[in-house]
């Protein structure tokens, strides 16, 4: 008959099972290998960095090159407008010799009507305040001219049209601007004769 009675541990068990709770509850052993596992993840935290910082070095630079590509490609537009009209005025001056003044000013025109042209392509407007109020975003004035005609601050005479792309102007227009009207001295009444004396 098998004996049944519980048995009372011996040392070797205890040192079996003592062993395995032992190396279980090591906290050297534990630190050692939390600490490879860290190293482990900052090595592969370090390398993805180093790869996203080139990465974003090579995004930049072609951003840049791009930038520079569509800049080129926009003088090279605008080159390609200004060719047809510089050989008109080659043209013109080839023949000025020979040609009649009417030519010549038909030939004038015709080189503007192409300039002309070559703006719209390019969203290029000018800028031709005449009677319209003096805006210092949009006009340079060159000097003031009392006036009896025209409202004060207002562009009496455009000396050089500005031009301007969209919202952004490439230059202004200078102009004459409107002063206060011209009063006389000995009457105290406006002198309508426009600021001339005969």
């Amino acid at each position: 008959m098998p004996d049944t009675e519980p048995q009372e541990p011996t040392a070797e068990m205890a040192d079996a099972g003592g062993g395995e709770q032992g190396q279980a509850a090591d906290p050297v052993a534990e630190l050692r290998e939390a600490l490879k596992r860290a190293e482990a993840t900052a090595a592969d935290n370090w390398n993805r960095y180093l790869r996203s910082v080139a990465e974003m070095e090579n995004v930049r630079k072609r951003a840049a090159r791009d930038i520079e590509a569509a800049r080129r490609a926009g003088i090279e537009k605008l080159a390609t407008e200004l060719l047809v009209i510089a050989d008109t005025l080659e043209m013109g001056l080839e023949s000025a010799g020979t040609a009649s003044a009417e030519s010549l000013l038909a030939g004038k025109e015709a080189t503007l009507r192409l300039l002309q042209a070559a703006f719209e392509k390019f969203n290029i407007e000018a800028v031709d305040p005449a009677g319209y109020r003096f805006d210092p975003q949009l006009h340079e004035a060159m000097s003031m001219q009392p006036s009896n005609t025209a409202e004060p601050n207002s562009v009496l005479a455009v000396l050089q049209k500005g031009y301007r792309i969209g919202d952004r102007l490439l230059r202004p227009a200078r102009v004459i601007v409107a002063g206060e009207p011209v009063v006389s001295p000995a009457s105290g009444v406006e002198d309508t004769s426009g600021g001339e004396s005969a």
